[in-house]
């Protein structure tokens, strides 16, 4: 990961975008859409700022100018000298997906929001919400946390219940909730056994139990790549040979 991707509260807050023409427009439009505040120059109370000049020395000069000031800058079209970049960006508020390259292809993160564009129906911004107002409701059905994300995940898994792809999914948090199906705490283990060490070769099955399991156990010589495809709160262990007591919920057992 070259850049740390974050997403901003910019609700009353005074961002700075210098510069003339559609590339500065677009800027203080997207500015405007996040509730912030668009001046044209410096202010005390603001928060980062936009440059967006023809000319590289002026901008240039202009950038250091204003990261005096203690703002981070974003330079349009010139990643080199900025300390951001801007993401593509597909909006299913309050769902954001942003795609980065880093400043590398402008032309790339566009071709692939719009294949996700493609996929996403235009109510998934409604399921976020109705998850949102139903997560007492969801605490009370299910208090233990592990118990909880595992129901989240199969309801919300391909063909699920709350299969975000379906656009009538936000309509079924409700009957879900009332459901008999819970999640189950009982101990599950499963195999991966990898082909290779590149993480595009994973198998469908095993990119989803990654992402699903609570517990990873695997050898030294499984590569970082592979394990990074797991969730970030997974527990991860370095072992010889499967667990002899398996923890409660979906352990990983991987091996290359």
């Amino acid at each position: 990961m070259h850049q740390l991707p974050i997403f901003l509260n910019l609700a009353g807050r005074t961002v700075v975008v210098i510069g003339k023409g559609e590339a500065a427009e677009a800027k203080a439009r997207l500015v405007t859409r996040a509730g912030g505040r668009v001046v044209p120059a410096w202010e005390p109370d603001a928060t980062l700022a936009f440059v967006a000049l023809d000319d590289e020395d002026e901008a240039r000069a202009t950038a250091e100018t204003l990261r005096a000031h203690g703002l981070l800058v974003n330079v349009v079209d010139r990643p080199d000298i900025g300390d951001f970049t801007m993401p593509a960006i597909v909006d299913r508020a309050p769902v954001t997906i942003a795609i980065g390259t880093g400043g590398a292809s402008a032309g790339l993160a566009k071709a692939v929001r719009q294949r996700i564009e493609a996929l996403l129906p235009a109510r998934l911004g409604l399921l976020a919400s109705a998850l949102h107002a139903a997560r007492d409701a969801m605490k009370a059905r299910w208090p233990a946390a592990a118990d909880r994300r595992r129901a989240i995940d199969a309801a919300l898994a391909s063909g699920g219940v709350l299969d975000p792809l379906d656009g009538d999914a936000a309509g079924r948090v409700d009957a879900w909730l009332a459901s008999t199906d819970g999640a189950s705490s009982a101990s599950r283990l499963e195999t991966i056994r990898l082909t290779s060490d590149d993480p595009d070769d994973l198998t469908l099955r095993a990119a989803r139990l990654l992402g699903e399991a609570d517990h990873i156990f695997h050898t030294a010589s499984v590569p970082a790549a592979i394990l990074d495809r797991a969730r970030g709160d997974a527990v991860r262990r370095v072992a010889e040979a499967p667990p002899a007591e398996v923890p409660s919920g979906l352990s990983l057992w991987v091996e290359i």
